[in-house]
């Protein structure tokens, strides 16, 4: 049985632990981020919140957040893990989060990772202290997720030194682009680079060129047409528009070269001879984005879950029996086991996905250290990237769902801002990546270590890639690995229906299932293959199976991390309560995929009904830690900015008064 002995929770301890490497970062964003300037607002204009959003992206530039990503060599503090827990932090208006990635994330991000020193002596500076407002001109209206197959192309012109820079047809346009509708001045543009050959122009490949889209009046350059997307659901404070380039010439030195280069005479040339592996090592240098957005959607769900426990703990609704000679009592909800039910499951979800994303971040970080390019732990880090993005994306969205409906109609009002946080969110599980493409590309991993090729993202070319392949499962571990296998090594049998709550035991069941449905989709695709099937069909009819490979990899994954984090408390009851948390988070990813574990006779009937029971008892046995559990995030109440929020805090108050 689960240990439900009351417990004290030290709230230093966890907030600590929470806030882990990145403390100062966490501490500072508390410290600057407070006042009207940064408070949450609703029922502004369009143009109202551009305006605001814009003049809080200056204001960040007075506290040194903009700096931490950035080289040492033009004045940041190289500081890469920072950035993103500083992105992070901004969710009392995640306009102003999703702004702020765009011009320090993904415009700044681009200029450093694939430019060279002169390029950031040029450029970044100006990135740094917003004089050059900037946009990431990727996507396209016809090409989102294959980046690779973008059709706006840069074509050299040796006479003049220049590259044309051309969108082709509507289809190439850039799109949704942050930054291009109201404030960018330049663009990091990705196109397909052509130099001149005998025979016509020479394709490389996918490479990214500053272009200025405006002019100091704000004007659009010539041969640049911007159009503004208009209102959205949600994030309205930034201002997305769509780019069209008619020959627009830019100077040789406006190609970032860090991977490829353009001699004056059109001679092309590139450390990376193999152009898959060319466009792959350039599109990896730039994963900072989706580990951001992971963190973000993470820092929204918190938010919202703050918001709804502690409205929880105050609301009353209906009363329970009362005593004889006494009233009768209303029933605070939070006391019900249903509405239980729709919160600490998911708190204890956001728990396990912090510490996945913790130990993401410390990876992205390390890495970036490295002077010499480390294949294999860069292929590790894209493929958890692109995992933890999709998981943690949905379960936001999911979850701030859950938490307006949890908050009834007070949480369907505006001033309560689960419906804004709800709005601006929801984007999330689309850029950067749409997140059934990542899970897909997480699969791929699970299949093969790719020895030494990169292989097409593409459907077709994935289906031959792993049809063709012989099975090789990559088991990503984390920096506990003794912990990890010193509990699986204590866990009950198969056959034996003890050890409900042992740690091993969850493990080795989350382990099992991805290395059951993996291997039973490599089985498949073999057959596939020597059947003479056609390569698309046989991806296509896997999909499923491909996409419940990433999710089981992704499940186990996020547990090892949840381990590994509890491991570092040094609070004895501070870690029964994360290790009850733990349990909490295991037992219902298992109930919620009860039908394969009966179906494959992992669980017998009987111990699949305990689960059930044992979650319910979790319920019960944590909500008393309830409002103490999110308490610990340290979001502010003013970034909350709900009304709803504050009756907890208050009635806390009160009793110690």
């Amino acid at each position: 049985m689960s240990e439900q002995a009351p417990l004290k929770l030290n709230e230093a301890e966890l907030r600590g632990l929470l806030d882990g490497r990145w403390a100062h970062v966490r501490e500072q964003a508390r410290d600057v981020l407070q006042g009207e300037r940064f408070a949450p607002v609703h029922g502004l204009s369009m143009e109202e919140h551009r305006a605001r959003t814009f003049d809080q992206l200056i204001a960040l530039t007075e506290t040194g957040i903009p700096t931490y990503g950035f080289p040492e060599s033009v004045g940041g503090t190289n500081d890469v893990g920072a950035s993103v827990v500083a992105f992070e932090m901004l969710v009392a208006d995640m306009s102003l989060m999703v702004k702020m990635g765009v011009q320090f994330g993904l415009f700044g991000g681009a200029i450093s990772a694939l430019g060279t020193e002169e390029h950031h002596r040029r450029y970044l500076p100006g990135v740094m202290s917003v004089e050059i407002p900037g946009c990431f001109a990727m996507t396209e209206t016809g090409h989102g997720s294959d980046v690779q197959r973008l059709r706006t192309t840069a074509t050299y012109d040796p006479a003049t030194e220049e590259f044309v820079v051309h969108t082709p047809d509507e289809a190439a346009r850039k799109d949704y682009i942050g930054n291009a509708a109201r404030d960018g001045r330049m663009a990091a543009v990705f196109a397909q680079l052509r130099t001149p050959g005998p025979d016509g122009p020479i394709e490389h490949g996918v490479h990214t060129l500053m272009v200025p889209i405006r002019d100091e009046n704000g004007d659009p350059m010539p041969g640049v047409t911007i159009e503004d997307c208009g209102h959205k659901a949600g994030l309205n404070g930034v201002d997305n528009g769509r780019l069209w380039f008619d020959q627009v010439r830019v100077p040789r030195t406006d190609l970032l070269n860090r991977y490829g280069d353009v001699a004056p005479d059109g001679t092309y040339s590139s450390p990376i001879e193999n152009p898959n592996r060319r466009f792959f090592t350039m599109l990896g240098t730039l994963i900072r984005g989706r580990i951001s957005v992971a963190g973000g959607a993470g820092t929204a769900t918190k938010a919202a879950l703050s918001i709804a426990v502690r409205y929880s703990d105050t609301r009353r609704q209906f009363t329970r029996p009362s005593a004889e000679d006494g009233p009768a009592q209303e029933v605070p909800i939070l006391d019900y086991l249903a509405h239980q039910r729709k919160l600490l499951p998911a708190l204890a979800r956001t728990y396990a996905l912090h510490f996945a994303q913790e130990e993401l971040v410390t990876r992205l970080h390390e890495l970036s250290k490295n002077e010499e390019r480390d294949e294999h732990a860069q292929r590790e880090l894209e493929s958890r990237a692109a995992g933890l993005k999709a998981v943690a994306t949905w379960h936001a969205t999911r979850t701030i769902q859950t938490c307006r409906e949890a908050c009834g109609g007070a949480g369907y009002m505006s001033n309560n801002r689960l419906p804004q946080l709800k709005a601006d969110s929801d984007i999330f599980t689309t850029f950067e990546g749409d997140n059934t493409v990542l899970l897909q590309q997480v699969t791929k991993a699970l299949l093969t270590n790719f020895q030494d090729s990169f292989g097409d993202l593409d459907q077709l070319g994935l289906a031959r890639f792993m049809a063709g392949k012989v099975f090789e499962t990559v088991i990503e571990r984390t920096a506990a690995i003794p912990l990890i296998e010193r509990l699986i090594a204590a866990a009950p049998g198969r056959g034996d229906d003890s050890g409900l709550y042992n740690r091993g035991w969850h493990l080795e069941l989350l382990e099992d299932r991805e290395k059951h449905i993996t291997e039973g989709l490599a089985a498949r695709l073999r057959r596939a293959k020597k059947d003479g099937s056609d390569a698309f069909e046989v991806f296509n009819q896997a999909q499923d199976h491909v996409l419940a490979a990433g999710r089981a990899h992704m499940d186990r994954v996020v547990l090892e991390a949840f381990v590994a984090g509890i491991d570092r408390c040094g609070d004895k009851s501070t870690a029964k309560l994360l290790n009850r948390l733990c349990d909490l988070y295991v037992l219902s990813v298992v109930e919620e995929d009860s039908g394969w574990f009966l179906e494959h006779e992992r669980l017998s009937t009987a111990r699949s009904k305990a689960i059930t029971a044992a979650v319910n008892e979790l319920c019960r046995g944590l909500r008393p830690y309830a409002v103490q559990l999110v308490d610990v995030f340290g979001l502010r109440d003013e970034w909350l900015g709900a009304p709803i929020a504050l009756g907890a805090e208050h009635e806390r108050q009160g009793d110690q008064a």
